[in-house]
């Protein structure tokens, strides 16, 4: 009994230390930092030679500070698919992230979305009428500004949404500075390349790629993503659909990570997907 004692309590302190380690290495990283308008900069970090989560990883931060000038908005196709760079540079957008889940056959989001006040797509639902994960969260846009709200229980949750556009995804991993649980479900657990928005305490909104799926990034589960959101000092935060389809764009240099998709580290392939999350000048 006693050497199993000793044994949980050495397994516990290596698992602190390595914890503590990935986040001073995290503070440590010199971030490639571009400016791409009026509070709006695109950081990157790469950490190689298996420095964070004992692996590679390639991490992309667009940084969107609150400015009169500047509006999110979504952009999607009820039922067909474009690739994230198509649906940016058609809006004359700044920079667009891949949106939420949707039909990989058919095309048109699986959950929820309304713009401009018109809902243009309901839920599916799983068997039993039960929400997916992705269903229980939103990002939710009035007057150009972003917020992220949380299910409430109720059926028609969504449609009560203050906003003018409004994208359920997830899940939802911080809310008011407070991590949500999740569960061990292998799409939690698994790493995988990650796509994920976030709002910071000093009035910021990220719009986050991890990319995965290659030998130069290993991708990330939620929990680690979830680590790299408090390192970010981010206060709220909800999964976007992630895998192939996490891509990241701007205006200037077209994609700027490494889509999963092509099986190549390079910007060109990318998967088509149903919507988008833009940022745009007013």
């Amino acid at each position: 009994m006693r050497l199993i004692v000793v044994l949980t309590f050495l397994t516990l302190n290596i698992a602190f230390a390595s914890a503590q380690t990935d986040s001073v290495i995290f503070k440590r990283i010199e971030w490639d930092t571009k400016r791409l308008g009026p509070g709006i900069h695109l950081k990157q970090a790469w950490f190689r030679g298996k420095s964070l989560f004992k692996s590679n990883q390639f991490i992309s931060v667009l940084e969107v500070k609150a400015r009169r000038k500047t509006k999110f908005d979504l952009a999607y196709e009820p039922k067909q698919k474009r690739t994230t760079s198509d649906f940016g540079s058609d809006k004359h957008a700044i920079a667009a992230i891949n949106g939420t889940f949707f039909d990989v056959k058919n095309g048109g989001s699986v959950d929820f979305i309304k713009s401009d006040g018109q809902i243009i797509n309901q839920n599916r639902l799983e068997k039993g009428d039960k929400r997916a994960r992705h269903q229980q969260a939103a990002l939710v846009i009035k007057d150009g500004k972003l917020s992220i709200a949380e299910w409430d229980g109720s059926a028609d949750w969504e449609k009560k949404l203050d906003g003018e556009d409004v994208m359920l995804t997830g899940p939802l991993l911080l809310h008011d500075n407070k991590q949500v649980a999740l569960d061990s479900a292998s799409f939690n657990v698994l790493r995988h390349p990650r796509s994920a928005v976030a709002l910071t305490d000093n009035n910021r909104v990220l719009l986050i790629t991890v990319d995965g799926r290659s030998a130069n990034s290993a991708g990330v589960s939620l929990f680690e993503l979830r680590k790299i959101l408090r390192w970010l000092h981010c206060s709220d935060s909800v999964n976007l659909d992630g895998g192939g389809s996490t891509t990241l764009w701007e205006s200037k240099d077209g994609v700027v990570n490494y889509p999963s998709d092509g099986g190549k580290w390079d910007h060109k392939t990318q998967r088509k997907v149903a919507n988008v999350v833009l940022v745009k000048r007013k």
